[in-house]
């Protein structure tokens, strides 16, 4: 059954349609999107660190409450074209203070003004710079772990697989309702496309994202299109009862086990796409962080 709570959501702030998205109003969209954050995610954690940071070009938030702790590199949603570091700088403050680790939240360049690999590349060079320079910033580079939400989970799994493939792994990634097929197979677009994201607008993302059609089928895109999941990351993964990337959030999660990974898939219930970073709107939203704390504290603090 759908919750209340994601209709009373949709009263602070309406999604736009996809022709809007697609127009020049998408400035004014990323706007409202930061401007919302207040009554959509509540007032901000104190925490012992908050410091904007310089990535090797990449603009970074860090959380830390204190020096010598885990890391978890963290990518926004936000179709690729929109959101922001402070969209989801409430989830982080909370991740950082419930899990005890670091949080860096990146910044990466958006579509349409940067298409595919920029935003790719930008989560490439932070793991890098975290490797490299992380000491320095009071963070245990050797305890590393990857996540995002929806775009940014795309994101945080693809570079998860090439950090595997470069044998320099991640120690765990949290995908929360990640974008893996640019095809929009699933049969959840169908049954709940109508609760806030439907194929319309992930169509649009995806073509803004990639603009090239032959692009969309390689494994730096699709996730699925991977050949072998093996020695992938353990993983918790979240999707949401009323959203329509929650059947290919579901289908990766058991691709992974298929491969041996060990994977802890949740699914929310009466709950709709970017539920987790409203903290303000959703009960499920500070259960979710809380959740996603306990994983990280659990998995990188040995």
């Amino acid at each position: 059954m759908l919750h209340p709570q994601v209709a009373a959501a949709r009263q602070v702030r309406e999604r736009p349609p996809a022709e809007v998205l697609a127009a020049d109003q998408l400035l004014s969209v990323r706007r409202a999107m930061e401007e919302a954050v207040e009554a959509e995610c509540g007032p901000a954690i104190p925490l012992p660190v908050v410091v904007d940071v310089d990535a090797d070009g990449v603009p970074c938030r860090l959380y830390a409450s204190r020096a010598g702790v885990p890391v978890l590199v963290y990518l926004h949603g936000g179709g690729w074209c929109y959101g922001s570091v402070e969209t989801v700088d409430r989830l982080c403050r909370r991740i950082a203070d419930r899990s005890g680790c670091a949080v860096l939240s990146v910044g990466y360049r958006l579509a349409p003004e940067h298409p595919y690999p920029a935003a790719l590349e930008d989560a490439e060079t932070v793991v890098r710079w975290v490797r490299t320079e992380g000491a320095g910033l009071g963070i245990d580079p050797a305890r590393l772990a990857i996540g995002g939400d929806s775009a940014g989970g795309q994101l945080a799994t693809v570079v998860a697989r090439r950090q595997r493939d470069a044998a320099t792994p991640v120690d765990y990634q949290v995908l929360l309702y990640p974008a893996i097929d640019p095809m929009l197979a699933a049969e959840s677009y169908d049954e709940v496309g109508s609760y806030g994201l439907d194929r319309a607008a992930m169509k649009l993302a995806w073509e803004t994202f990639v603009p090239s059609p032959a692009a969309r089928f390689g494994p730096d895109v699709a996730p699925l299109a991977v050949a072998d999941l093996t020695g992938m990351p353990p993983a918790l993964i979240i999707t949401a009862e009323y959203d329509a990337l929650r059947d290919e959030g579901a289908d990766y999660a058991d691709a992974l086990l298929s491969a041996g990974v060990p994977v802890v898939h949740v699914r929310y219930q009466g709950v709709n796409h970017g539920f987790a970073r409203k903290l303000a709107l959703f009960d499920a939203a500070r259960a979710a962080a809380d959740q996603i704390a306990v994983s990280l504290r659990a998995a990188l603090t040995f």
